[in-house]
């Protein structure tokens, strides 16, 4: 039996931004309706509430310069054709490593590869981590 760690507050704040982004990304709904009733069912904490808000806020306001380097370092992917998942994990993480600057590029990276591999695809992570090893 695989024995898992609770989830720190900003790994959770994370997966409720990622799963705000997919949503708005996937089907239009509006950020702040989607990012509120995921905060109130996730439970976060008022640091994590914030720090999703700033995740998908930053990334809202910021999604045309994502997709063009999201486009400059995975030329071979048009953005609308990359896995929504994928889409969004790295929108989230570039907006980190560029835009926020928060945490140090490793662990933006790190946190992106994990999220790719609980919610994207098998090939998710290795895509993630080539991307965004090249962004930085």
């Amino acid at each position: 039996m695989v024995q898992t760690q609770p989830l720190t507050t900003r790994r959770q704040a994370r997966v409720v931004a990622l799963q705000t982004l997919y949503e708005v990304d996937s089907v239009g709904h509006e950020p702040s309706l989607v990012l509120d009733r995921l905060i109130d069912e996730a439970g976060l904490p008022p640091s994590g509430e914030q720090f999703a808000r700033d995740l998908v806020n930053g990334v809202v306001a910021n999604r045309d310069e994502l997709d063009r380097i999201i486009t400059e370092y995975a030329s071979s992917w048009p953005v609308d054709q990359i896995a929504a998942v994928d889409r969004s994990v790295l929108r989230l993480a570039i907006y980190e490593l560029t835009f926020s600057r928060e945490v140090p590029p490793k662990v933006a990276i790190n946190e992106a590869i994990e999220l790719a591999k609980v919610f994207g695809s098998e090939s998710s992570p290795k895509f993630v981590n080539g991307v965004l090893g090249s962004v930085v």
